[in-house]
């Protein structure tokens, strides 16, 4: 008697289940396609702190010898020029702690270019093989010296920048919101 309560109630529940789940489902469908519109329009930045940098487009930047940049998140205007200053501010020999800025191209993987990098020692670690990635790039430069640049972010994006002295990278980058 138990057998045949049991197996219409398992069947019921089942078709319950099925019939809901299927409910579900379109509405999920439903909610992902609201949600997906948006996407359409130009996707917002999301940096950590970005809120809180000024806009401008005149970059000073400094490197010690504890391999940091003073400053690792700029905001500038794209398509209009960007003069950026740099200057190492450590005390130790070029030749063991120089420093650079090398601005990138948005999605350039910051690991293979640093691998190409430490090739590139007779270039002040600037490798060729990579120079559809560079947007542009400082000196090398010892203690005390500054070099300035100008260069132009034609596109919105997030253009890393690093320092590709073999070793630094890793520690010395960050990056220049376009907007």
């Amino acid at each position: 008697m138990k057998k045949l309560f049991i197996i219409p109630a398992l069947a019921g529940a089942l078709f319950i289940a099925a019939c809901g789940g299927n409910q579900t489902n379109e509405q999920t469908a439903t909610d992902s396609t609201e949600t997906a519109a948006p996407t359409t329009q130009a996707p917002a930045v999301d940096i950590p702190g970005l809120d809180t940098v000024a806009l401008s487009n005149e970059i000073v930047l400094e490197g010690s010898d504890l391999m940091r940049f003073d400053k690792t998140l700029f905001k500038v205007k794209a398509g209009e020029p960007v003069k950026l200053t740099f200057k190492n501010v450590g005390k130790l020999p070029k030749e063991s702690m120089g420093h650079n800025v090398v601005v990138l191209q948005p999605g350039t993987d910051l690991p293979a270019f640093a691998g190409e990098a430490i090739k590139a020692a007779d270039a002040e670690y600037i490798p060729l093989t990579f120079a559809s990635s560079i947007v542009a790039h400082t000196k090398l430069l010892g203690p005390g010296e500054t070099d300035a640049i100008e260069f132009t972010l034609e596109s919105n994006g997030v253009f890393p920048f690093i320092c590709s002295f073999p070793g630094h990278y890793g520690i010395m980058q960050g990056k220049i919101v376009a907007e």
